[in-house]
Formats: C-alpha cells, sequence, structure tokens
C-alpha cells in the first residue's frame, strides 16, 4: 500500500496531537515496513537532510507558508504521489479529498470544543467545529480514539457508527521502563521535589481542572501535590488558592520537563491524579499505569475507558470525593498493590502492536 500522512503536527508539535501522528506513523513503519508511506508536509523539519535517500522516500515537501497549505493545496500532491489511503491525523482532511479517488480516513481525537465551548474562542470553535465536520462527512472511514469520542460524533454530527472504528493509542516505551535509583535522585534534586506527593501531568489549564486536587489538600495532611505541564492563566488561579489556604508550600507547579525526566518522576509518586473535566482519551493515565501508580481518575468522558475497572474514579466538581479516595489509598498499602498489579494487566492492550494491528486492519479492511 502507499499510505499517504498529514505529518505537519508529527514534525513540527511535541504535545498531544504531534505525539499521536509520531506514535503512528513510526510504529507503521516499524510493524509494517513493506508499505510505501509519505509524509506530506509543508516544509523540512529542522535537522533533516533532503539529500539522504531515506528522506527523498518518506517525505513529499511542499514549499509553502499559506495557512491553508493542508486544506486547500494538498489534494493534487495526493494524486501526484499515487496514494492509495490518505489518513488525516488530526481532525481534518483536505478538501474535496472525496472527488480526487483516493480513499480517505480521518482520526477525530475529541469535540471538547462542542462539549466544553467556553474554553475556546469563538473563531477556534468554528475554525475547529468545520473541519471537523467536513472531516467526517467526507471521509471513507473515521478512526476514534475512544468509544466517548464515538459517541460524541454519532451524537453531534449524526454519522452512523458502523462508519466509526474506536482505535487506542498508547504511550510512549519509556514509560514502561523502570528508572534507576541514581536517575530518581537526579530528577529528585533538579525539581527539588517532595519525600511524598500527589501528581498530576498535563497543561495546567481550567479543563484539567487541578485546582480540585489542591482544595483536596485541605484535608489531606503530610503530602505534597506536584503537578507538571505547560502553565495557562489558570496556573495563577491555582496559585493564589493555595496561597489564601496557607497551602503554598504544599503545591508544585513545573513547566518544562523533557520526556527522559518524567518516568522517574511519576514511578516515585504516592498516587496519580487526573480529574479533568472532558478528555478525548487520556494518554497521561496509560503513562501512569505502566509506571505503576495507582490512579484516581474523573467520571464524566472517557478515562474509564483509559484507567480501566480498577482504578478509582471521582466527581470532578466533588473534592470531599476526591479528599476520601487518596486518603483510603494512602492509608491501605494492599489497596495501591492491587491496582498497581491490575493496571499492569489491563494497560497490555495498549501496546504499540495491538494498536497498530487495530488500525492496520481499519486500512486493509478499506482497501479490500
Amino acid at each position: 500500500m502507499r499510505i499517504g500522512f498529514d505529518a505537519k503536527r508529527a514534525v513540527s508539535n511535541f504535545t498531544g496531537l504531534g505525539n499521536y501522528s509520531r506514535f503512528v506513523i513510526s510504529n507503521l513503519m516499524t510493524y509494517y515496513p513493506d508499505n510505501i508511506y509519505k509524509l506530506f508536509i509543508p516544509k523540512l523539519p529542522e535537522g533533516t537532510d533532503m539529500d539522504n535517500s531515506q528522506s527523498e522516500d518518506i517525505y513529499s515537501l511542499k514549499n509553502t507558508h499559506k495557512p491553508f497549505w493542508r486544506t486547500m493545496g494538498i489534494v493534487k500532491d495526493i494524486k501526484k504521489e499515487h496514494i492509495d489511503l490518505y489518513h488525516g491525523l488530526s481532525n481534518e482532511l483536505p478538501f474535496r479529498i472525496n472527488h480526487s479517488g483516493v480513499k480517505s480516513i480521518v482520526t477525530i481525537h475529541d469535540l471538547i470544543f462542542l462539549k466544553y465551548p467556553e474554553f475556546y474562542s469563538m473563531v477556534d470553535r468554528m475554525i475547529y467545529n468545520t473541519k471537523a465536520k467536513y472531516a467526517c462527512r467526507v471521509a471513507d472511514k473515521i478512526i476514534a480514539v475512544s468509544e466517548c469520542t464515538k459517541r460524541d460524533i454519532v451524537e453531534h454530527y449524526h454519522i452512523d457508527p458502523s462508519k466509526i472504528e474506536v482505535v487506542y493509542q498508547g504511550c510512549f516505551p519509556v514509560f514502561k521502563e523502570r528508572a534507576t535509583a541514581m536517575k530518581k535522585e537526579e530528577v529528585k534534586r533538579k525539581y527539588d521535589l517532595p519525600e511524598n506527593y500527589l501528581l498530576s501531568l498535563g497543561s495546567i489549564e481550567e479543563r484539567k481542572n487541578i485546582l480540585l486536587i489542591v482544595k483536596a489538600l485541605k484535608q489531606v495532611p503530610d503530602i505534597h501535590f506536584v503537578a507538571i505541564g505547560k502553565r495557562k492563566e489558570y496556573a495563577d488561579k491555582v496559585i493564589q488558592y493555595a496561597v489564601e489556604n496557607g497551602l503554598s508550600d504544599r503545591v508544585h507547579l513545573i513547566s518544562k520537563v523533557p520526556l527522559t525526566d518524567l518516568p522517574a518522576i511519576l514511578q516515585m509518586a504516592r498516587i496519580f491524579i487526573y480529574p479533568s473535566l472532558y478528555e478525548g482519551f487520556g494518554i497521561p493515565i496509560i503513562e501512569a499505569l505502566n509506571s505503576g501508580v495507582p490512579v484516581i481518575g474523573a467520571t464524566g468522558s472517557c478515562l474509564e475507558e483509559s484507567g480501566g475497572p480498577d482504578s478509582v474514579y471521582i466527581d470532578p466538581a466533588n473534592e470531599n470525593e476526591l479528599v476520601f479516595q487518596i486518603n483510603r489509598l494512602l492509608s491501605d498499602a494492599e489497596i495501591g498493590r492491587h491496582m498497581v498489579e491490575k493496571g499492569f494487566e489491563y494497560v497490555k492492550q495498549f501496546s504499540d502492536d495491538k494498536c497498530t494491528r487495530s488500525l492496520m486492519t481499519v486500512y486493509e479492511e478499506l482497501l479490500t
């Protein structure tokens, strides 16, 4: 098969959507090397030499700075490369791809801009909705990253459920490796981590809801809270609450942590807490389960899918419920051990080979 990808985010974005794009592309190349993969990008990523024959084989380069190239200008390039199947990896497909003679698939990660519009500007909502709705309509197949996202697509865009396949995503292999005592001590000193802490990962923004954890600290003595992620304006609200309630010495907001340091930080945490109001899937929970940490997630979206039946889920608006679960896990080590053991088993379904096999099955069925 000749398979093409919208790879702009794969080479330029190093958060969620970029990580997903790299996860898909690299694993397909690893497990199914006999196919031909073309990565459509507007410009070459830094550090890549186009004189290298492998780069020429992989990248289909469009020297342009036009912001809508992926939407308006890419179809002729797809046809020029004789692509059998084009996969839009981040909620969009090119305009008129359905008239190109090329089969198309789009991955829809979430419709949070429709579920929680207050977290987005009006312009962003309009753009995201227009692109996702069009892609769902013209795609030959839709991949949803969770059953929750599939339900949202059916509800909001009235798409036939049979057109949508759920294909999960795994996490970086580094989270499956045990950090050495030396590495743990190194990151502990580097970030001035406390001895005993609760942990959350993800952008520090309103939707992630980490203020709930800070509020819970008032009723959970002798433990700190560490949040790692890019700071948004919401971080100021979290800090202000901590100061006003005498918790500032127990709340640590840390940004710009490289991937190589995250596994050690996760593995030293007592509990991983992810009280997000809404997610498309919840990769940080997968990372925590692989790291051997008990997980507390939130009800209301897809987190039960990523955390499995043996993780704990609380109402994201109920701090007392969170307090109860934190204290229960901290006071009963056996419960935590059971959760970790079951978590290791559950997370096996998100292995690279299983996720990639599921994706390839969708490809093959579409082209036969």
